[in-house]
């Protein structure tokens, strides 16, 4: 599997859209489903990362000064450039905003991993993103839109994610590492456990997927104009995230973990706070899950050329 990964995650999406197509009325159980299956992927994703590791990535001033700048600096200057050309429906130019001026938080560490970043760090600097984030978009959404969007940004789906996606999945994976590390059993079930990354990769873009194409009716064309911008993004923050990372003095794992960080969004995580606007901005929703069918994509082209566009060191 581990092989055959990126086929197995092009598979699972068109699956997905193959069910959201056939059976649109499971939409609503399947949107219940994401972040279970998300957190099972996350707790997986913590497990092969020792705690002792984790602790000492927060030390690491100077990359988490990378993430923030690339994130909170760098990401809302490249909206902000691309904002004006956007289609004007609100709802469209909302969804656009949420998904954009979020980093993700979940599987960016997959897929930096997959292209040689490191991803203790990147989990290191996970509470951090979401905290920040949390804090910082309803002042972006202000400035973008003015006040009368601002707040419809509520924490509750930030703090949900939060618990659901960092602390639990952590917690276990912690509990998992001391019972390994004293027992055989534990290595057993930890190492079954490891196994199972790629089949809930999948799970979760095939959730997503279905769960969202029932959606799409007569959006289409309002959705399908804002895929240019999201390909856009992609090529502008891979350069963007090299940029950073350099003018930090980073090493060849710590940069291309700040391009990943950079270019990959958290739709996982705002899906909720979209499903809950008015019906007004619903289209919002399915501009966000765009966003993640483009990104994986483009994940799949970053986890091959990102390699060559931040080349190991010698020496």
């Amino acid at each position: 599997m581990d092989d055959h990964q990126v086929a197995i995650y092009l598979a699972a999406m068109g699956v997905g859209g193959l069910l959201g197509r056939l059976a649109p009325a499971a939409g609503p159980g399947l949107e219940h489903s994401i972040n279970p299956i998300l957190g099972a992927l996350l707790f997986v994703t913590f497990l092969q990362v020792p705690a002792a590791e984790l602790f000492r990535s927060l030390r690491d001033g100077r990359f988490l000064a990378a993430v923030l700048v690339v994130n909170f600096v760098v990401v809302p200057l490249v909206v902000a450039a691309m904002f004006a050309f956007l289609p004007s429906d609100q709802a469209v130019r909302l969804g656009v905003l949420l998904v954009l001026l979020c980093p993700c938080v979940d599987y960016v560490i997959v897929f930096s991993g997959l292209a040689g970043g490191s991803s203790r760090r990147l989990l290191a600097a996970t509470p951090l993103l979401l905290v920040a984030q949390m804090a910082l978009l309803p002042g972006f959404l202000y400035l973008f839109m003015g006040p009368g969007l601002a707040d419809i940004v509520e924490p509750a789906p930030f703090l949900e994610a939060f618990v659901f996606l960092i602390v639990i999945p952590l917690t276990l994976a912690w509990a998992l590492q001391t019972w390994a590390a004293s027992r055989d059993t534990g290595q057993k079930v930890s190492a079954a456990a490891t196994t199972t990354m790629v089949p809930l990769m999948a799970a979760t873009l095939l959730t997503v997927v279905a769960s969202q194409v029932p959606e799409l009716g007569d959006s289409l064309p309002d959705v399908a104009a804002v895929i240019p911008f999201y390909a856009a993004f992609l090529v502008v923050m891979a350069f963007a995230g090299k940029a950073v990372a350099h003018l930090f003095h980073l090493d060849t794992g710590a940069a291309r973990a700040i391009v990943f960080t950079g270019a990959t969004r958290n739709s996982l995580v705002v899906l909720p706070l979209a499903l809950a606007l008015p019906d007004t901005l619903a289209v919002a929703a399915v501009v966000v899950v765009t966003q993640t069918l483009v990104e994986v994509l483009g994940m799949v082209t970053y986890v091959r050329l990102i390699p060559r566009l931040v080349p190991a060191r010698r020496g």
